[in-house]
């Protein structure tokens, strides 16, 4: 079953045994750091396919190398892409041609583009933080980019009902809220030496995690053979 954020509270507390957890000051505070703790741990396990995003709202400007990623849908965390819209001046990329940036190291990039001169339409990109690259060639002249890679979605919450996590992975989701919420009525320390309490659940997330992994490279045609094909452990060599 899937969770929304009131019978995930609910849910939790039943398991922590937390008496009248409505009226419970100290369990709501620690709510939203049990989600935090959760939510980010997920998210860098897993890689989930819908939380790659694009985003076509940045733009370079004429002769100047710069480009700060956009965050209208969110703080990139892992960029997979960068396209260049051409004719200059298409927003929509699906309206002109997508010109796709070669990865290349900044020590490179300064190298064989060092100035303006011979600026023309970018076909290479190094990062120079996690928010911002440089290009090169120089631009001629004010290119729309399409930005593709990782973003947090919006973290669950009263106002956020439901995430990616509680619809579709809410047994790995709950084990894994289990682990900081055990350490909510321990700290770490007492709680590792207890078997009974985040000890045990951090054990029951485990192959939980490693079958949404599984399943979440079969989302992505990454699976065996590069298809959405479970992996077959008995078939020698996997099928092409």
């Amino acid at each position: 079953m899937s969770y929304t954020y009131s019978t995930w509270v609910q849910a939790l507390a039943n398991f922590l045994v937390v008496p009248n957890y409505a009226s419970d000051t100290n369990f709501q505070n620690a709510v939203p750091v049990i989600i935090d703790d959760a939510e980010q741990s997920l998210y860098r396990e897993l890689q989930l396919l819908n939380t790659i995003t694009r985003d076509s709202s940045a733009s370079l400007s004429t002769n100047t190398r710069t480009l700060n990623l956009p965050s209208a849908n969110g703080l990139f965390v892992v960029t997979e892409g960068f396209n260049v819209s051409t004719p200059a001046g298409t927003v929509n990329p699906e309206s002109g041609t997508r010109n796709p940036l070669v990865p290349m190291a900044k020590e490179t990039l300064d190298f064989l583009y060092p100035s303006s001169t011979g600026s023309t339409v970018p076909q290479f990109f190094a990062m120079i933080t996690q928010q911002q690259i440089i290009v090169g060639p120089w631009p001629d002249q004010g290119y729309q980019v399409e930005v593709i890679g990782t973003t947090r979605p919006a973290p669950l919450s009263v106002a956020n009902p439901t995430t990616l996590l509680t619809t579709y992975f809410p047994d790995v989701w709950f084990a894994t809220t289990m682990v900081s919420g055990a350490a909510y009525l321990k700290n770490f320390g007492a709680s590792a030496d207890d078997p009974r309490l985040a000890m045990s659940w951090e054990t029951h997330v485990q192959p939980l995690l490693k079958s949404a992994q599984v399943e979440e490279q079969m989302k992505k045609y990454r699976s065996q053979a590069w298809t959405s094909e479970e992996p077959a452990p008995i078939a020698t060599p996997p099928r092409a």
